[in-house]
C-alpha cells in the first residue's frame, strides 16, 4: 500500500500503513508519563514478589496476565501472609469492579470502533490509562484503534518489563527502596488528575465526590469496596450536575 494519508477507493477512505503507524506512534508518545510511572513501580511490584517467595516467572506471568497494579500488589502481600487462593481472587476481583465503570465510559467514546478492536483495548484497560484516554483531544486524531494500541502496548510494555527488572534485581535492591518506590502510584495520578482537571474543570465535584466516598467508606468496607463505591458514586454525581455527552463519555454543563 502506498504512503499517504488515505486511499480512496469507491469513494470510500482507507488507512493507509503510514496513518496506523503515525497513530500509533502518537498514542505511544501520549503513554510515556504512564511508562515513566509505571517502570518504578512494577520494579518495586516485583522486588516485593521476590520478598514474598514467588519466582521471576511468576512474577511476570502476572503482570502478562493479571496486568492490574493494585491487585498485584495486593495479591503478593496476601501470598506472604499465606492467604489462600480464593481469598486472593475475590480480593482482587473486588479491587477491579472499578474496570467496569470505566469500560463502560469509554465505550461511549470509542463505540464506533469494530467489535474485535473493542476487546483487544478493554484488556488494556488500567486507572492510568482511561484517565489519559478520558481526557484526550475528542477529534479523529485521538479516536481510532492504532491510537488506543499506541497508549495500551506502551503501557502494557513498561509495566511488564518493569516486574521482570524488580524480580531480577531484587537481591541487590534494599527493601526500604521498595517501599518508597509505590509513592510513584501517587505522584502519577496527581500528575494526571491534575492538568486533565485543568482542561476540564466541570469535571472537578465529581472528582472530588469520589475521593470523598471512597475516604469514608474504606475504614468501613475496605479499600476495594471503597473504590469501587466511589468510582460508581462519584459518577453518578458527575451524571446528575450536568448533561451526559456520548462524544467524550463524561458528564459536561
Amino acid at each position: 500500500m502506498k504512503h499517504g494519508r488515505t486511499a480512496t477507493q469507491g469513494g470510500q477512505h482507507h488507512t493507509t500503513r503510514s496513518d496506523k503507524r503515525r497513530a500509533f506512534r502518537r498514542g505511544a508518545a501520549m503513554a510515556v508519563p504512564i511508562m515513566l510511572g509505571y517502570f518504578p513501580l512494577a520494579t518495586a511490584y516485583g522486588i516485593l514478589a521476590y520478598q514474598a517467595g514467588l519466582p521471576a516467572a511468576s512474577t511476570v506471568a502476572m503482570s502478562l496476565l493479571v496486568y492490574a497494579g493494585a491487585s498485584q500488589f495486593m495479591a503478593v502481600n496476601m501470598i506472604g501472609l499465606g492467604a489462600a487462593g480464593l481469598e486472593i481472587v475475590l480480593a482482587c476481583f473486588m479491587v477491579n469492579i472499578r474496570h467496569i465503570v470505566m469500560s463502560m465510559s469509554l465505550l461511549q467514546r470509542y463505540g464506533h470502533l469494530p467489535t474485535s478492536t473493542k476487546r483487544a483495548a478493554s484488556l488494556g484497560i488500567t486507572d492510568e490509562t482511561f484517565a489519559m484516554l478520558s481526557f484526550a483531544p475528542a477529534d479523529s486524531d485521538h479516536a481510532g484503534g492504532w491510537f488506543l494500541a499506541g497508549v495500551m502496548a506502551t503501557s502494557y510494555a513498561s509495566w511488564v518489563l518493569g516486574s521482570l527488572v524488580g524480580s531480577l534485581l531484587s537481591s541487590l535492591i534494599p527493601g526500604d527502596w521498595a517501599a518508597s518506590m509505590a509513592m510513584a502510584l501517587y505522584a502519577m495520578f496527581i500528575g494526571l488528575l491534575v492538568p486533565g482537571l485543568q482542561r476540564k474543570p466541570d469535571a472537578t465535584g465529581t472528582a472530588v465526590a469520589g475521593a470523598l466516598v471512597c475516604t469514608a467508606l474504606n475504614p468501613v468496607v475496605g479499600a476495594g469496596w471503597a473504590i469501587a463505591m466511589g468510582t460508581l458514586l462519584g459518577g453518578l454525581v458527575g451524571v446528575l450536575r450536568g448533561h451526559w455527552d456520548p462524544d467524550i463519555g463524561e458528564a459536561s454543563s
